[in-house]
């Protein structure tokens, strides 16, 4: 654990894309995953510090027929460790240029947390006879780590600017806005993105030239968005494999040389 803390706190004065809406990104992610793994790993009865969530094995709603019970995931140890595990190498970090830095950091930690609480859902179970469902049991669980992400995909695509001169708290660079609040789920940066297109050796930004995309995808990994506006070029590649294999008695496999010709579409 010291280990890894280490390195997140190396990680924190990186050049490249620091304060970015990308790396807020990624921190939100790293911190919702943590609580998520490690909440459902105690759900699951394979950590000896936590299981389910024992404040709700009482109480429900008996005039509407529910109740607390079987196994709630226990969100709370969760968000605890991963407080612990991944905010520790930013509240080391002192002086005024780090400073700032760190509480953006802290802040979209949180907001990677608080993505996995605001999403709980409650799920019940019936009982009754002949499926009346005259009770029901319900409790507590986490929505699917890929409907947490794309909550957070929301959230990165209106990331905040934030100013990079920390005073009492943080703040919306855009002085006409400084009176609308930030939200704990929202995602800040301070520094805008550098240009993934084009290849900067010196950020370490390999640039899309030569990636290969897919023609007919309007997704990210589309040639219109992936090759940046600059089009593509279209090669053929030829395969050659075994197919149709048979075992001839006795005793060997006899196969047919079959070639296949595939479009591969790269970015120019």
């Amino acid at each position: 654990q010291e280990g890894a803390q280490r390195e997140l706190q190396s990680n924190v004065s990186t050049p490249c894309c620091a304060g970015t809406k990308e790396t807020a990104f990624i921190s939100a992610v790293t911190a919702a995953g943590l609580v998520h793994s490690v909440t459902r790993s105690c759900s699951a009865g394979n950590m000896t510090e936590c299981s389910c969530d024992v404040t709700l094995r009482h109480g429900g709603s008996a005039s509407e027929g529910w109740h607390w019970g079987g196994c709630s995931d226990d969100i709370h140890y969760g968000m605890a460790f991963s407080r612990k595990f991944l905010d520790a190498p930013f509240k080391n970090i002192t002086g005024k240029s780090g400073s700032g830095l760190a509480a953006m950091n802290l802040h979209n930690n949180e907001a990677g947390r608080q993505a996995v609480a605001k999403l709980m859902s409650v799920d019940c179970r019936c009982h009754g006879v002949s499926g009346s469902c005259a009770v029901k049991t319900c409790w507590k669980t986490m929505s699917s780590f890929e409907k947490i992400g794309r909550f957070l995909k929301d959230k990165y695509e209106n990331s905040i600017q934030i100013s990079d001169r920390l005073k009492k708290k943080l703040r919306r660079k855009e002085k006409s806005q400084r009176k609308i609040p930030i939200g704990k789920e929202d995602l800040l940066y301070v520094n805008k993105s550098p240009n993934y297109c084009v290849e900067d050796q010196k950020l370490g930004i390999p640039g899309t030239q030569g990636r290969e995309c897919n023609r007919t995808s309007q997704g990210p990994e589309g040639c219109n968005l992936l090759c940046c506006g600059r089009g593509y070029n279209t090669h053929v590649v030829r395969h050659v494999e075994r197919c149709e294999c048979k075992f001839v008695w006795c005793c060997y496999v006899r196969c047919r040389r079959c070639e296949t010709m595939t479009d591969i579409h790269t970015c120019k």
